[in-house]
């Protein structure tokens, strides 16, 4: 239901958008067009590797390396896991859903999301270079110790 509420604002908006500025809406929504685009192979990468995994890995495995009962070392897991991967923030949190479904504990997504979106091992080069080495460095080290802190908290809160 919400979809159909949120799309229909969408259009609404956009027809309103169009009668007040017709050049400008048009510009954007192909600057929309392109965005997606250039999204859309990284999305879909992303999902077919995620798919291939949850086909090789069952429930049951995942609930064992990232479930409930996993605990701290499933914590650590998936900071690691969440630190060394890249991938847009819209599909970290459709993968996080998908993890959840399958048996993944609420405290250990919490650390894989936070780790995410702000622990960049593999874009550290590029941050240091404007930033410096060591504001680079402590940045991602406090970053990675909070997606413990929301870890804890969010596995409070749900479990």
């Amino acid at each position: 239901m919400t979809s159909y509420i949120l799309y229909g604002l969408c259009i609404v908006l956009l027809l309103i958008s169009f009668l007040k500025d017709k050049e400008k809406t048009k510009k954007a929504v192909v600057n929309g067009f392109k965005s997606w685009e250039k999204i859309m192979p990284q999305f879909l990468a992303i999902v077919i590797v995620i798919s291939i995994i949850l086909a090789i890995l069952k429930p049951e495995i995942i609930s064992k390396l990232i479930g409930k009962n996993s605990g701290s070392l499933g914590v650590i897991l998936s900071s690691i896991i969440g630190s060394i991967t890249m991938m847009p923030t819209f599909v970290a949190f459709s993968t996080s859903n998908t993890l959840l479904q399958n048996g993944a504990g609420y405290a250990q997504v919490s650390a894989l999301i936070s780790t995410l979106t702000m622990v960049g091992i593999l874009t550290f080069p590029l941050e240091s270079d404007y930033i410096g080495k060591k504001a680079a460095f402590y940045r991602n080290l406090l970053a990675f110790l909070f997606s413990f802190i929301v870890a804890i908290f969010m596995g409070g809160v749900f479990n």
